[in-house]
């Protein structure tokens, strides 16, 4: 059970759910495609906890984190639309001129799935966004309409899951993540 959703700015728990897993020189996300756009760079993946370590000393950080006790079991990319990638997507549309926040990543640690942590995180990422004065805020899940979505592709949440946090569909996109198209999902803020 989740006890808090905070800020993302202790790097080690952000290494814990985004950096390699064993080896730390392997390759890893950083969760930085959606951030910083371009390709998947091998300079940039070497340099991606140098990266995530300064994002993190930044304010507003890069995401959120949730923790059962002190152990962190969840992330959450969130920050302004305008500062990461999908401010230029070909694929994910504007709604509208309003300065958005952006959810695009939810992450929950292994052995602490189906737990509810994706809710609290999206909850989280809400008020995290709410809290820096955002107007509204924007994720861009797969609609897999009930259907069984592999773990690699769900990290961009459910349709369903945004829907239950209140969020509702503002637009198709031209994205399509597993098999499924994405939505834009939308919660107005103000």
């Amino acid at each position: 059970m989740v006890t808090s959703v905070r800020a993302a700015t202790d790097f080690n728990d952000v290494r814990t759910m985004l950096g390699p897993k064993r080896n730390p020189d392997a390759r890893a996300c950083w969760c930085l495609g959606h951030r910083l756009g371009g390709s998947a760079s091998a300079d940039r993946l070497r340099r991606g906890a140098d990266i995530v370590r300064e994002l993190c000393a930044q304010d507003p950080p890069p995401g959120v984190l949730a923790y059962e006790g002190v152990d962190v079991v969840g992330w959450a990319g969130v920050h302004p639309r305008a500062d990461t990638a999908l401010a230029r997507s070909r694929t994910i549309p504007h709604v509208d001129d309003l300065e958005v926040w952006s959810v695009w990543c939810i992450r929950v640690r292994a052995g602490h799935r189906g737990q509810g942590i994706s809710h609290a995180l999206l909850a989280g990422a809400v008020e995290f966004a709410r809290g820096y004065g955002a107007p509204a805020i924007e994720g861009y899940p797969l609609d897999n309409q009930g259907g069984q979505a592999d773990r690699t592709s769900a990290y961009v949440g459910t349709r369903a899951l945004f829907e239950r946090a209140g969020f509702t569909k503002a637009a198709d996109t031209g994205s399509v993540i597993g098999g499924y198209p994405r939505v834009l999902m939308r919660l107005d803020l103000r």
